[in-house]
């Protein structure tokens, strides 16, 4: 019996990828440490840990139950959880209920503001898995799902908000987008015949790798923009060179013809960017 729940368990972990939580968690704690010009109190940092964790296994959850049929179809999905009936819709439908529950009372943990905003940034969570269906422009909303997390950082502490996680926000949205349309260069032609939306669907591949670069190097100009309407010193700008070069070296390696290291540049390189713009912050902070 117990064999059996942490079997279930470990599936449904690995059906939300909860190690990925990592790559975008220090984007909540970049907003938190930004807010209290240093480190936070410990009672909201560890608050916003759970509520980030939350609302992530919620979107995944259901963003795995939405697809399950695409992703049955789908060679580079097919081994997923619920395409090879490792997880029931049941357990899916219940991880996501549970996930949700957590979000939202870690988000009343916090303040008034953060909860009043819970069930909006949940709605917009879970409807980006549905933007695919119907709009090119999914790479940008996903965007906007993880560019809330700094500002939902700030307002964790605030309960206001300020144009410093703002357009650090709006960083992350070109970041988060311009990757995602990195990643979609590898489903261009699965996606055609599903008649689902994508920039390299609309424009190539090539094309998509341009206009990647191009959000990349916007995003690179809005940290550093966030960074000085928040006042920060000289520590901030020249670690945020070595952001700057991370995004630079995602790039190189992927070309339209080669996308052979593509996990590479989605994986690593862009958790080590999110972990980059926490240090920056951090350091700029305290320098």
């Amino acid at each position: 019996m117990v064999k059996n729940a942490l079997d279930v368990v470990r599936r449904l972990l690995s059906l939300v990828k909860i190690e990925h939580t990592l790559f975008a968690l220090p984007l909540a704690f970049t907003g938190t440490v930004l807010a209290s010009r240093g480190l936070p109190d410990l009672r909201v940092l560890l608050l916003v840990a759970v509520a980030f964790t939350g609302a992530r296994t919620a979107a995944m959850a259901f963003n795995r139950l939405v697809d399950r049929g695409l992703d049955a179809t789908n060679p580079r999905t097919a081994q997923r959880e619920i395409p090879l009936g490792l997880v029931s819709i049941a357990h899916a439908g219940g991880l996501l209920i549970f996930a949700a529950g957590v979000f939202f009372a870690a988000a009343w943990g916090l303040n008034d503001a953060c909860f009043r905003f819970s069930p909006l940034v949940l709605a917009l969570l879970l409807g980006y898995s549905y933007t695919k269906r119907f709009t090119w422009l999914c790479h940008l909303i996903l965007g906007v799902c993880l560019g809330m997390a700094p500002l939902a950082g700030w307002l964790a502490v605030t309960g206001t908000f300020a144009w410093p996680p703002l357009v650090l926000g709006l960083g992350v949205t070109f970041w988060v987008a311009g990757f995602d349309i990195m990643y979609a260069c590898q489903d261009v032609e699965f996606d055609k015949k599903a008649g689902l939306h994508s920039v390299p669907v609309r424009l190539g591949s090539a094309k998509g790798l341009s206009l990647a670069a191009a959000a990349h190097f916007l995003a690179f100009c809005l940290f550093v923009l966030a960074g000085y309407l928040a006042g920060v010193s000289w520590p901030f700008y020249v670690l945020s060179l070595i952001t700057g070069g991370l995004l630079a070296w995602e790039h190189g390696l992927v070309r339209a013809d080669d996308l052979s290291r593509l996990d590479t540049a989605f994986f690593t390189v862009n958790s080590m960017v999110s972990f980059s713009l926490l240090l920056s912050v951090w350091f700029g902070l305290a320098g």
